[in-house]
């Protein structure tokens, strides 16, 4: 099996910033992609950021700026810094994981149990 455990959220004031960290660890023979979604009370889950296959990254076009993601040098931790936070920043944060067992195989994925942000004065 696949765990991934998330540490670092909490409250902070609008404009601050956080840091998120996600240690994944279990058996697999590829990445397929490794990153964050967050929901929010009544709303859907939406990815925030992500490392793909080929090396690329994504994010959402909300955090485009304020938000960077990045892997530890062991690549099985993955980090989410986030500045100039903001109300609508409020949010349960999990870290995903897409990966193979097998070259060419079926891509699993696994979920973290999510850290909760909240932004408010």
């Amino acid at each position: 099996q696949v765990q991934l455990v998330e540490s670092g959220g909490g409250l902070v004031q609008p404009g601050g910033s956080l840091r998120l960290s996600c240690a994944a660890s279990g058996n697999w023979f590829s990445i397929y992609a490794l990153g964050w979604y967050r929901q929010a009370p009544g709303k859907e889950r939406e990815l925030v950021a992500v490392f793909t296959s080929d090396a690329t990254t994504n994010y959402a076009d909300s955090v485009k700026g304020r938000f960077t993601i990045s892997r530890t040098n062991a690549k099985d931790t993955v980090l989410l810094e986030m500045t100039s936070l903001k109300p609508e920043d409020t949010a349960v944060y999990h870290c995903y994981l897409e990966y193979r067992t097998a070259p060419g195989g079926t891509i699993f994925d696994s979920w973290g149990q999510g850290t909760q942000v909240t932004v408010s004065s």
